[in-house]
């Protein structure tokens, strides 16, 4: 447990960024699948960029790595050019 002021600060204000962060990778899980399941490619093309800003986005606020969103984007770029 916590002995000092500054540890129980520290607890409360890292459940706090824990869960805005669970908040924003979730939602950005959710868009990308959503944007896998795309039968079309220009519903994927038209959605792209929305997802694209949400994984820069937490590259940025170091959500994750920026390796893993260059990843991401990669693979979804792959993806709609295999789309017909």
């Amino acid at each position: 447990m916590a002995n000092h002021a500054s540890a129980e600060k520290r607890i409360r204000q890292t459940e706090k960024r824990n869960l805005h962060n669970r908040y924003y990778a979730k939602t950005t899980r959710n868009a990308i699948r959503d944007l896998r399941n795309s039968e079309s490619k220009a519903s994927a093309e038209a959605n792209a960029p929305k997802v694209y800003a949400m994984i820069d986005k937490l590259a940025k606020i170091g959500v994750i790595h920026k390796n893993k969103a260059a990843n991401l984007k990669s693979g979804l770029a792959i993806f709609i050019n295999k789309l017909s």
